[in-house]
């Protein structure tokens, strides 16, 4: 069980995620990496809009200081 948030993210490397970052941008990828300030490498990723992909990237850093939201 997690109980950090950390843990959270841990245990979705690997998998799938969705991030959401500011200026309301969404991100769907496999979640590679990420270190303490939220800096997220996610591989096959996808920019989506409206649920619907929208360009995709390969590779993609995403800045941890524009991450509103991650979900595993």
């Amino acid at each position: 069980m997690s109980s950090r948030p950390f843990d959270l993210l841990n245990e979705a490397v690997g998998k799938e995620v969705l991030v959401v970052t500011k200026g309301d941008l969404s991100f769907r990828g496999t979640l590679k990496a990420f270190d303490v300030h939220m800096n997220i490498v996610l591989e096959n990723a996808e920019e989506l809009q409206n649920g619907e992909t929208k360009k995709k990237y390969g590779k993609l850093m995403i800045r941890g200081d524009t991450v509103i939201l991650i979900s595993p």
